[in-house]
C-alpha cells in the first residue's frame, strides 16, 4: 500500500496543482464539465491529510454495503489521515465542487485538533458520504468561499487562525447535517439492524461462536461491509442501544434457550456462548435479566 506523508506528494498523485501553502490546499470549481476519479485503477493508498470534498455524482455504481444511494443531490466526503482510499474508474462526478485538503500538522496545537477527533464521520469509509440538500450545499459553499479568499490572498499572521476558525465552522455544520441524515434514514437504519441481527444469527448457526468465540463489533461490521463507527452511530440513533448492547442482548436470548437444556451446567452454557470465563457470563446475565442463570433455570422449572 502506498503512503503519502506530505500534502504535495498526495496532490501530485491525484494530478492536482501544487498547493499555495505546504500544508493546506483549497480547490473550488464552478465550471461545467465532468470529472472522473483519477487513475483508471487505483490501488489502496493512505496519506497524512484530512480531506473535505464535495462533488455531485453523475454515473457509476457507488454502494454502501448492499444499498445503492440516491446521488441526485451532492455528497460531502470527509476523510481522516491514514484512512485507506480506493476508487473505481467508472465513477464520474461533476466538475463543479470543492475540495479542501490539509495536513494533520496544520491544526496541531489548536482547539480544532481536539475537536476534529470527536467527529465520527471522519472514521467512516469513503462510500459513507453525507448527502446534502440544496440549502445545505449553499451554506457550506459560503464558508468555503471565505476559506478560499483567505487562502488565495497574501497570507499574514492572522490567516491561519481565520482559516482554522472557518474550518471549525464548516465541520460543525457537517456534524449538524449528519445528525439530520441519521434522523431521516429510518428505512436504511432499520435495514441495518435487520442485517446486524441476521449476521449474528448466521454466526451462531454456523458454529463460529464455539470455534472463534464472541465476535467483535469490528467483525460484524466487516461482514456487513460497513465501518464500526457508522454501524454504532446508526444503531444508537435509531434504537437507543449501542452495538455492544445489541450483541449482548442476542447472547442473552441464546442463553435462555440453552439454559432450558437440563443436562448442561452453567459453565457449559457459558463456554458454548463463547465466554472464556463462566463468572463473566453469569454477571452479564444477571445484569440484563435481574436473576442469575441458575435462578432463571429454576424459575422456568416452577412455571
Amino acid at each position: 500500500m502506498q503512503h503519502f506523508k506530505t500534502l504535495s506528494s498526495f496532490l501530485s498523485y491525484l494530478g492536482l496543482p501544487q498547493p499555495e501553502h505546504p500544508m493546506l490546499s483549497v480547490f473550488n470549481s464552478k465550471e461545467d464539465g465532468y470529472l472522473p476519479c483519477p487513475r483508471e485503477s487505483s490501488p489502496p493508498i493512505t496519506n497524512d491529510c484530512y480531506t473535505i470534498s464535495f462533488k455531485k455524482y453523475i454515473e457509476g455504481d457507488l454502494n454502501y454495503g448492499r444499498t445503492k444511494y440516491d446521488f441526485t443531490n451532492g455528497v460531502l466526503i470527509l476523510i481522516a489521515p491514514r484512512q485507506v482510499l480506493q476508487w473505481d474508474s467508472s465513477v464520474v462526478f461533476e466538475q463543479k465542487g470543492f475540495s479542501i485538503n490539509f495536513h494533520e500538522d496544520f491544526v496541531k496545537g489548536t482547539e480544532l485538533a481536539q475537536q476534529i477527533k470527536k467527529y465520527g464521520f471522519f472514521s467512516y469509509t469513503v462510500n459513507e458520504a453525507l448527502h446534502l440538500s440544496p440549502k445545505e450545499e449553499k451554506q457550506l459553499e459560503s464558508i468555503v468561499e471565505n476559506i478560499e479568499i483567505e487562502y488565495q490572498n497574501n497570507q499574514d499572521a492572522f490567516s491561519k487562525d481565520i482559516i482554522i476558525s472557518q474550518l471549525s465552522t464548516l465541520l460543525k455544520y457537517a456534524n449538524r447535517f449528519y445528525e439530520r441524515q441519521f434522523l431521516h434514514r429510518k428505512e436504511i437504519s432499520n435495514n441495518l439492524l435487520e442485517r446486524f441481527n441476521a449476521n449474528l444469527e448466521d454466526y451462531f448457526a454456523t458454529g463460529k461462536l464455539e470455534k472463534n468465540g464472541i465476535p467483535s463489533i469490528e467483525d460484524i461490521a466487516s461482514l456487513m461491509s460497513v465501518s464500526k463507527r457508522y454501524l454504532s452511530d446508526t444503531l444508537k440513533k435509531e434504537t437507543g442501544k449501542t452495538t455492544t448492547e445489541h450483541l449482548q442482548l442476542h447472547l442473552i436470548n441464546e442463553a435462555k434457550n440453552i439454559l432450558l437444556e437440563p443436562n448442561k451446567s452453567i459453565a457449559e452454557v457459558a463456554y458454548e456462548l463463547g465466554f472464556e470465563y463462566p463468572p463473566y457470563f453469569s454477571r452479564l446475565f444477571k445484569k440484563k435479566e435481574g436473576v442469575s442463570p441458575t435462578e432463571y433455570r429454576e424459575k422456568f422449572k416452577l412455571n
